[in-house]
């Protein structure tokens, strides 16, 4: 009998060390995925300043709002605005006639007169402009009027209108004083008057110049 015995064959066993970081991460990345490898349907979140923060919706822009509608134009006041500084009683000027000045919150003023000067802007850029006019009156009065126009249909024109009565016991005469006209015991005039109610910016100097020079202050 043969003593041979077959060949035993020992296949030392491979000993693995503790399961590193990587090894558990791509692990669990695994898990969390399917067979296709897309997520399992597991919210994604954002950490902000140690926060989870689920995903928001993003802020609306200016540019998202909605535009205001724009405003609806007069036909009737845009020719008024396309022939400044031209205004439709230009040809009245100096001519008696029956006057009707209109003027808000106050009875409008009638009177039997003529138009002494008119002034309006060359142009209105923003679609709002004034007109100041200056009337005389049979009796000796003067009357300044301001209108402010604007092309829009919703805009509705304003109108401001006083009268000046010369005679010194009239009382709007005496309201217009100043105290360095009482001093000087001077007559109030209805270039006064006229200067109290327009002032003295760029349309109201257009104005003066219309009636000569009697509006500058001459100095010696």
């Amino acid at each position: 009998m043969s003593s041979e015995r077959p060949e035993e064959f020992f296949q030392p066993s491979v000993s693995r060390g503790p399961q590193t970081t990587d090894d558990r991460r791509d692990g669990e990345t695994a898990d969390n995925r399917g067979p296709s490898g897309d997520p399992t349907g597991q919210e994604a979140t954002i950490l902000v300043r140690g926060e989870a923060v689920r995903g928001q919706e993003p802020k609306s822009t200016p540019k998202d709002k909605e535009k205001s509608p724009r405003k609806e134009v007069s036909e009737a006041k845009l020719k008024i605005q396309s022939r400044l500084p031209v205004l439709d009683d230009d040809p009245d000027v100096g001519v008696q006639k029956e006057q009707i000045v209109i003027r808000d919150g106050k009875a409008d003023l009638a009177f039997t007169g003529k138009l002494l000067a008119s002034a309006a802007p060359p142009s209105a850029p923003k679609g709002q402009w004034q007109e100041y006019r200056i009337y005389e009156t049979n009796g000796g009065q003067h009357v300044f009027s301001k209108v402010t126009r604007s092309v829009f249909a919703e805009d509705q024109d304003t109108h401001a209108a006083e009268a000046f009565d010369p005679s010194p016991s009239s009382v709007p005469s005496q309201l217009l004083r100043t105290a360095r006209d009482l001093a000087r015991s001077r007559p109030l005039t209805w270039m006064d008057a006229a200067a109290a109610f327009f002032g003295y910016d760029p349309l109201a100097k257009a104005l003066y110049r219309k009636l000569g020079g009697q509006f500058e202050e001459h100095i010696s």
